[in-house]
C-alpha cells in the first residue's frame, strides 16, 4: 500500500480512538501495521487502546516493539510504564518512567504517575518528592495534590495529608479520590464526624464508589455501630466483590462480635485477594488468640509483622502477640512485644492495658496501675480498663478521689458500656441490680452463647452420673484448699468424678494430691476453647461445675459453646455470672434470700447451711505455739485481725476500724503484707484519722499454710470487710477459732461472712448497721468475759455445726447434682433447687 494510504489509515485510526469507536480504532491501527510494521505511533497508539480495553498482555508486544524501534521517545517509556503498572510490575513500571524523565523531566504526568508507583512500593518520600515536582510544573494539577495526600497519610503526617487534599478540591471540587481520602484521614483519626461528610461527598459524585462505603464501614465498626458496618461493607463488596479491604473490615466487626467462624471467612477472603495484606493476618491472630488457639496465633501474628515490622499500623499486631505470650505466662517475651508496639505507637491504649494486666499477674500493683492509668487516659471506654485502674489503686490502697471514681465506673455500667471485669465490680458498692445488669451486659459481648453448641440435646445414659470441675486454679490457691476434701468424700459409687485444669501445674503437694483425688485429672490449658468443650462434649459429662467464673484465668468460653447439658457457677465467683448458658448457682438462703432471685439469672440452687465447703481431714491447724513476739504484736493489747486482700479494704472500712482503734486504748489491727505501697498509704491513712502508724501490724507471708492458721491464735477478733466479705480468710478464722465480727451486705459477696458464721452457730457476730459493728466490736474488745464466752462457744461449735462437717456438706451438694440430673434426664427445665437437710 501506498504510504499516503497508510497515513490516511492512521489518521482515520486516530479519529476513531478519539471519537471512543474503539473496535473501529483498533482494526485500522492493525491495518495500518499489517502494511508498515515498523510504524512506531501506531504501535504505541495501538498499546494505549489496548490498555485502555484492559488487555494489558495483548498490548505489550506492541509497546515493547515501539521502544525497540524508538528509544529515544520519553513518550513511549512512559507509554510502557503506564502499562507495567496496570500489570502489577511496579519495579519495572518505575524503570520506565525514569527513562522517560532521562529524557524529558519536564512532563507534570510522568512526575505524577512515577509518584504513584512509589506510592505503590511504599516508598512514601520519593513519591511525595515526585508530586512536587509535578505540581512545581502544573501548579493546577488537581490528581498530583490528591495523590501526595495519600503518600502523607501513609506516613501519618495527617495535617499535611489533609493539606494536600483540600489544595486538590480547590482546583477540583468533584475529585472523588481526594474527598475519599480526607474520609480515610479523618478515619484514622478518630474524627468520626468530618469522616462521614468526607465519604457522603466522595459517594454524592460517585455512588458506586466501593472504597467510599468500605470506608464508612470502619467508621461505624470503630463506634461499635456493627449492624451498619456490615450493611457498608456489603454495599461495598457489592460494587467491588474484589475489594480486600472492605473482606477485611467485615472480618473486624465478626472479631468483634465473637463470630470467630464469619471472622475466618472474612479474613480467608481478604487473603485470598491480596495474601500480603498485614491487617487480615493480624486479624486472624487476633481470633486464634481469642480461641488460644496459640500457635496458629502465632503464625498469623509473625506473617503480619514480617509484611510491616516497623509501621506504626502494625503496633496492633505487635499488641496482639503480646497478649498471647501474656495467657501463657512468657512475661519477657511479653513485654517485649508490647514495648514493639508501643515504639511504634505511643498512645496505643490496648498495648498499655496489657502492660498493665502483666503487671497484675506479677503482683507489681504500682506498675499496673501506671499501665492502666495511660490506657484510661488515652481510650476511656476500652474494654475493663476503668475496671482494672481502679482495682489496681485499690489493691495498693490508693483511696484519692475514690468515692467519685467508684461513682463514675457504676454509672458507666449504668450506660452500658464494658468498663470493667466483673469481678473487679464486686468490689465497689453497687447494687444487686447493677450487678446483673452488667454481668448480663458483659456476657453477651465477652463471651455471647455459641450459635454452634457442641452439645445438642442428647440424654446420655450412665451407670453413674458424670460430673466434671472446671477451673484454673488446681495449685495453690485458696479454692482447692477449700475443695480438695469435698473431692475426695465424692461418692464414688454414683459419681464418676473428672477435673478438667485450665491452669499451670506449680508440682506443689496441693496438685498431686489432687491428681490423686480425682478418676480422671486432665491438664487442657495448651488446648483451645473449642478443643475443650469437644473433650467434654465427647466425654459425656452430665454436669460441668465451673469454679472459676469470672475470676482470672477463667475460660467462660468453654461454657458458652455449651459444654454439658447441665452447668453451674460455684464458688470462685461471688455473683450471678448473667450467662443464659450458665443453668445454675450454687448458693444458701443466708446467701440469696428467695427475695433475691430476681437478681441472679441462674437458678439457684440453696444448701441447707452454708455454700462454702472446708477440708476438715487435711486443712489442719498447726501445733505450734507462737509467741506474739514473734509477729511484731504487743503482748498485753487487744489485737483486732482482717488478712483479706488490700482490694477488699476502702474508706469507709477503714474509718471504722480507726474509730474503733481509738476508743479501744493499746489496741493493734493485724493486716496482711500484701505489697509494700499498700504498707505505706494505710500508715498515711492511720495518721490523718489520729492513729499511731505503728498500731498497725503487718503480717508476712508464712509458706506453712497449717502455720498460718495456728498465728490466728494470737488475735482476738476478726473485723471483716464490705461490700466484699472474708471469705476463705472468714473460713479460716473460724476453723482456727479465732471469732469474725460481719456486716451483712446486700450482695453475695458481701453476705458469705454471714452464711459462715450462721452456719457455725455464731448468728450473734452478724450486724445490720455499720454503727451496730462498730458498737459490738467495742464491747468484745472491752467485754473479756463476752468475747471469751463467743470463744468458748467456737472451739464447741466449730467441731458440732454443719460448717465444717465435710463428709456431711458433700452429702448435700452430691444431692444437688442429683437433682439437677434427675429434672434434666426427665426433659424438666431448670428450676431453683432446695437441697433438705441431712442427718451428719
Amino acid at each position: 500500500m501506498a504510504s499516503s494510504d497508510i497515513n490516511n489509515n492512521f489518521k482515520q485510526a486516530i479519529a476513531l480512538f478519539r471519537s471512543g469507536k474503539l473496535d473501529d480504532a483498533e482494526r485500522r491501527f492493525k491495518e495500518v501495521l499489517r502494511d508498515q510494521p515498523k510504524h512506531v505511533a501506531a504501535l504505541n497508539l495501538l498499546s494505549v487502546l489496548l490498555t485502555h480495553l484492559k488487555r494489558y498482555t495483548e498490548a505489550e508486544p506492541y509497546i515493547k516493539m515501539a521502544l525497540e524501534l524508538n528509544s529515544n521517545s520519553d513518550a513511549t517509556f512512559y507509554n510502557y510504564g503506564l502499562l507495567l503498572k496496570e500489570l502489577k510490575r511496579p519495579n519495572e513500571a518505575l524503570e520506565r518512567f525514569s527513562q522517560a524523565l532521562s529524557i524529558n523531566a519536564t512532563v507534570a504526568e510522568t512526575w505524577n504517575n512515577r509518584g504513584t508507583v512509589f506510592n505503590d512500593l511504599k516508598r512514601y518520600h520519593d513519591a511525595v518528592v515526585d508530586f512536587d515536582k509535578a505540581t512545581a510544573l502544573q501548579p493546577n494539577y488537581s490528581e498530583a495534590f490528591c495523590n501526595k495526600g495519600k503518600s502523607l497519610a501513609e506516613l501519618e503526617n495527617f495535617d499535611e495529608a489533609l493539606a494536600a487534599y483540600d489544595k486538590a478540591l480547590a482546583l477540583k471540587p468533584d475529585l472523588t479520590e481526594a474527598w475519599l481520602g480526607r474520609g480515610n484521614v479523618f478515619a484514622d483519626l478518630k474524627r468520626h464526624d468530618e469522616a462521614f461528610a468526607a465519604y457522603d461527598k466522595a459517594l454524592a459524585f460517585k455512588p458506586d464508589l466501593a472504597e467510599a462505603w468500605g470506608g464508612r464501614g470502619n467508621v461505624l465498626a470503630d463506634l461499635k455501630r456493627h449492624d451498619e458496618a456490615i450493611a457498608a461493607y456489603d454495599k461495598a463488596l457489592a460494587l467491588k466483590p474484589h475489594l480486600a479491604e472492605a473482606w477485611l473490615g467485615r472480618g473486624n466487626v465478626f472479631t468483634d462480635l465473637k463470630r470467630h467462624d464469619d471472622a475466618f471467612a472474612a479474613y480467608d477472603r481478604a487473603l485470598a485477594l491480596n495474601p500480603d495484606l498485614p491487617g487480615a493476618w493480624g486479624g486472624l491472630g487476633n481470633v486464634f488468640a481469642d480461641l488460644k488457639r496459640y500457635d496458629a496465633a502465632f503464625t498469623a501474628y509473625r506473617k503480619a509483622l514480617a509484611l510491616k515490622p516497623d509501621k506504626p499500623d502494625m503496633a496492633d499486631a505487635w499488641s496482639g502477640l503480646g497478649n498471647v505470650f501474656a495467657d501463657l505466662k512468657r512475661y519477657d517475651d511479653a513485654f517485649a512485644a508490647y514495648d514493639k508496639a508501643l515504639a511504634l505507637k505511643p498512645d496505643l491504649a490496648e498495648a498499655w492495658g496489657g502492660r498493665g494486666n502483666l503487671f497484675t499477674d506479677l503482683k507489681r500493683h504500682d506498675d499496673a496501675f501506671a499501665a492502666y492509668d495511660k490506657a484510661l487516659a488515652l481510650k476511656p471506654d476500652l474494654i475493663g480498663i476503668e475496671g482494672a485502674r481502679l482495682h489496681s489503686k485499690m489493691n495498693i490502697c490508693d483511696w484519692s478521689n475514690f468515692s467519685t471514681e467508684c461513682e463514675h465506673l457504676i454509672s458507666s455500667v449504668k450506660n452500658s458500656k464494658t468498663n470493667t471485669a466483673p469481678f473487679a465490680f464486686l468490689a465497689i458498692s453497687a447494687s444487686p441490680e447493677d450487678q446483673i445488669k452488667y454481668a448480663k451486659l458483659y456476657a453477651s459481648k465477652i463471651y455471647p452463647r455459641s450459635d454452634r453448641p457442641f452439645w445438642n440435646g442428647d440424654v446420655y445414659k450412665h451407670n453413674k452420673i458424670r460430673i466434671a470441675y472446671v477451673s484454673p486454679d488446681f495449685h495453690q490457691h485458696p479454692i482447692p484448699y477449700l475443695t480438695a476434701g469435698m473431692f475426695e468424700h465424692h461418692d464414688k459409687t454414683k459419681f464418676e468424678v473428672t477435673a478438667i485444669s485450665l491452669g499451670p501445674d506449680d508440682s506443689s503437694e496441693i496438685r498431686r494430691r489432687l491428681m490423686s483425688t480425682f478418676a480422671k485429672f486432665i491438664d487442657v490449658r495448651a488446648f483451645s476453647d473449642d478443643e475443650i468443650a469437644s473433650q467434654i462434649r465427647d466425654a459425656e459429662i452430665d454436669v460441668l461445675i465451673d469454679l472459676a467464673g469470672f475470676t482470672f484465668g477463667a475460660r467462660t468460653g468453654i461454657l458458652a459453646r455449651r459444654a454439658a447439658p447441665v452447668q453451674i457457677n460455684y464458688l470462685g465467683y461471688a455473683s450471678t455470672m448473667g450467662a443464659s448458658y450458665i443453668d445454675y448457682l450454687i448458693a444458701d438462703a443466708t446467701l440469696i434470700p428467695p427475695s433475691q432471685q430476681i437478681n441472679y439469672s441462674e437458678k439457684i440452687v440453696y444448701l441447707p447451711n452454708s455454700f462454702m465447703p472446708h477440708d476438715d481431714l487435711q486443712r489442719s491447724v498447726s501445733d505450734r505455739s507462737f509467741d506474739r513476739a514473734e509477729f511484731d504484736l504487743p503482748k498485753g493489747a487487744f489485737v483486732f485481725c482482717c488478712f483479706n486482700n488490700s482490694y477488699k479494704l476502702n474508706p469507709n472500712t477503714f474509718k471504722v476500724w480507726m474509730r474503733i482503734l481509738k476508743i479501744v486504748h493499746g489496741s493493734v489491727l493485724w493486716l496482711s503484707d500484701t505489697n509494700a505501697t499498700a504498707v505505706v498509704n494505710l500508715q498515711k491513712e492511720a495518721v490523718i484519722a489520729g492513729i499511731e502508724p505503728e498500731r498497725l501490724i503487718f503480717a508476712k507471708r508464712l509458706s506453712s499454710s497449717a502455720d498460718h492458721l495456728a498465728r490466728h491464735r494470737l488475735a482476738d477478733l476478726f473485723l471483716d470487710t464490705l461490700p466484699y466479705n472474708a471469705h476463705t480468710t472468714a473460713s479460716d478464722a473460724l476453723w482456727a477459732g479465732l471469732p469474725v465480727l460481719t456486716k451483712i451486705g446486700e450482695t453475695f459477696a458481701g453476705r458469705v461472712a454471714a452464711s459462715l458464721l450462721n452456719a457455725v452457730g455464731l448468728p450473734e457476730l452478724i450486724t445490720e448497721t455499720q454503727q451496730e459493728y462498730e458498737e459490738l466490736a467495742i464491747e468484745l474488745a472491752t467485754n473479756p468475759e463476752k468475747l471469751a464466752a463467743i470463744k468458748q462457744k467456737l472451739s464447741q461449735t466449730r467441731l458440732t455445726k454443719p460448717l465444717f462437717n465435710t463428709k456431711l456438706f458433700t452429702r448435700h451438694i452430691e444431692a444437688a447434682y442429683t437433682e439437677m440430673y434427675r429434672r434434666h434426664q426427665a426433659h424438666l427445665p431448670s428450676d431453683h433447687i432446695y437441697v433438705p437437710q441431712q442427718e451428719g
